[in-house]
């Protein structure tokens, strides 16, 4: 399958490069803010920014504030925040970010209950979710705290039409009508149907871009655990996803053979 697509990759004109961040290019920490992509990550991004004609595309539950330090690139590609709430263009365009009134307010009621548990410090503020994270907990303590989780964002959600979703070291109380699936759907239907693409994940929350991606590009999971997946393959970080970085700059079409957009 690899094989194929690098020969279809070799014989395009453009291509289209889609990355989760945590997880993918970056492993996960108990202290968030130092997840920093794996050593040789930046360089290959900015490689292939820089010689190909791929646009390259980072989707992320993170929001883009909370992202861009981290990611480290300048000037920064398109990135997706929020599972597809934001954007940032890649010429630099953020358009407004617009929650149904009902979604803001249970939002706004989930993020007094965090309050009044005392659980600010396991918990994340999004522009349109609220996650609580548990990375670095006993097993007894992430039971526990689970189960509270869900207790009160359970008739939040019901009463204020949201959803939780599950992730890997946490829970996370979403505003619905996006996710990584919606954002990668938006970004092949701007692309000609020929252009080779690939998505990159390792979450539950990237299964939907997976699901997307597998009707016409490569959906690759990134990781070391075998689990059901909607990817074609799994490969595991670091080296794989170097090697498959490296592989791609290779294989990827030159950007002084651009010609128009794709």
């Amino acid at each position: 399958m690899l094989d194929q697509f690098w020969k279809h990759l070799a014989g395009a004109k453009h291509a289209a490069l889609l990355l989760d961040y945590d997880g993918t290019l970056a492993p996960f920490r108990v202290e968030r803010a130092e997840a920093v992509p794996y050593p040789g990550v930046r360089e290959r991004l900015t490689g292939i920014i820089e010689d190909t004609a791929t646009r390259l595309v980072i989707i992320s539950g993170r929001s883009i504030d909370d992202l861009l330090p981290l990611l480290g690139l300048e000037p920064p590609p398109e990135i997706w925040g929020c599972h597809g709430w934001e954007l940032l263009a890649a010429n630099g365009h953020r358009p407004e970010i617009h929650l149904p009134p009902l979604a803001r307010t249970g939002l706004a009621k989930a993020g007094l209950w965090v309050a009044e548990q005392k659980l600010c410090g396991y918990s994340e503020t999004k522009p349109a979710s609220i996650a609580i994270h548990w990375r670095g907990l006993s097993t007894g303590q992430i039971k526990d705290l689970r189960g509270r989780v869900l207790a009160g964002w359970q008739p939040l959600a019901n009463e204020y039409t949201l959803e939780i979703h599950p992730f890997n070291g946490g829970l996370e109380l979403r505003c619905p009508g996006r996710d990584k699936g919606t954002a990668v759907s938006s970004i092949l239907a701007s692309l000609d149907p020929a252009t080779p693409a690939a998505f990159l994940g390792d979450d539950l929350t990237d299964e939907d871009g997976f699901k997307v991606i597998k009707s016409r590009g490569l959906g690759v999971l990134v990781g070391d655990e075998p689990r059901q997946t909607h990817a074609g393959l799994q490969i595991t970080p670091p080296a794989a996803l170097l090697d498959f970085l490296d592989k791609w700059r290779t294989n990827a079409p030159r950007k002084e053979d651009e010609g128009g957009e794709a």
